[in-house]
């Protein structure tokens, strides 16, 4: 009677009913990404009742995020609490019926396939195009729904990519070196295309999960709130080659595990993992004798007299945060931590 009560509208709607709903409380969901994004696609999936959800996420809460990132708030900026702890959090409150796993992780060749054991469905809540390019090609690999989405300014695009059924994210996109390099950190973005983003790609899920498919969308969704423009690229064969939908080669899961540098766009911050795990507690000891220190039971926050702060995480990633210089991030690196 109570998930009757609290489904209950989503359930009188026809399309979904009593049988789609069962659906939704079996199926398991994979959300990379927990900023805005990934944030509002949490939110409806959860309030939905789709009954697993793993969330993963790299970074921490910062006062920046609250803008659009809406599971956040001020007292999580506070704690420095990584976002998918804060999240979790959040969510757990919404909905005790749902199983949020968090996972605080750099995801990488090295770490998807775990990422996606026992997951039905994948959203796309990042923000750079090589994650994307990641898990469309371990989705197409493994024969599981990948749900794009990104959003910019005022721009916005989603799509439903589907093994054997749909062309993939490649068919249109062949690598992130001909994007424009735009970033919600050097162009900003309005939180409207963001919503409206994330209801597509949630939306297109739920028709997927509950055997609506004579419904599905089957197009590139693009649109621009601000200037009132909108386009779908309807899907057509896959791309003659595609080395990931035609070859399958996935050219993304190659080389094995995590890049060691690797810089976080338009956000002046590098991050280094060279190390398997960080104890936080020594780290802090040994730090504070000449920096300012901030430990949290998530991480250690490090402010430099050079101007630039350390992140270090438990599972051996530090973000160098104040700069764009690999080189820079580097010296800092070994002059603190040590190659």
């Amino acid at each position: 009677m109570g998930d009757f009560k609290r489904y209950s509208r989503q359930m009188l709607f026809s399309p979904i009913g009593e049988e789609g709903q069962n659906q939704f409380s079996q199926s398991s969901a994979l959300i990379v990404g927990m900023g805005a994004l990934g944030t509002a696609i949490a939110n409806h999936l959860v309030r939905a009742g789709f009954g697993y959800v793993r969330i993963v996420d790299r970074d921490y809460v910062e006062q920046s995020n609250l803008q659009r990132q809406m599971l956040f708030d001020e007292e999580d900026v506070a704690a420095s609490l990584p976002k998918t702890v804060a999240a979790k959090k959040k969510l757990e409150k919404m909905n005790s019926s749902v199983t949020i796993d968090a996972v605080t992780a750099d995801v990488n060749a090295g770490n998807i396939m775990d990422l996606l054991d026992g997951i039905d469905f994948v959203m796309d809540g990042t923000d750079n195009f090589s994650t994307r390019f990641l898990l469309n090609d371990a989705c197409f690999k493994e024969n599981i729904p990948f749900v794009y989405g990104g959003a910019v300014s005022s721009r916005g695009m989603t799509a439903l990519f589907v093994p054997e059924e749909t062309p993939c994210l490649r068919c249109f996109i062949q690598s992130g070196e001909g994007s424009s390099g735009e970033t919600c950190d050097t162009i900003g973005v309005i939180s409207p295309i963001v919503d409206m983003i994330a209801s597509y790609q949630v939306t297109e899920i739920m028709k997927y999960v509950s055997g609506a498919h004579d419904q599905l969308h089957r197009s590139l969704l693009t649109m621009d709130i601000w200037n009132n423009h909108r386009y779908a690229m309807k899907f057509s064969t896959p791309k003659e080659g595609c080395p990931t939908c035609q070859k399958r080669e996935y050219p993304a899961l190659q080389g094995g595990g995590r890049q060691e540098v690797t810089s976080l766009c338009g956000r002046e911050t590098i991050q280094i993992h060279l190390e398997p795990q960080f104890d936080l507690q020594k780290w802090a000891t040994k730090l504070e004798k000449t920096t300012i220190v901030k430990k949290t039971p998530f991480l250690l926050r490090v402010q430099l007299e050079e101007g630039e702060r350390l992140v270090l995480f438990p599972d051996g990633r530090v973000l160098i945060q104040g700069t764009e210089d690999s080189g820079r991030a580097k010296a800092l690196y070994a002059r603190y931590i040590g190659m």
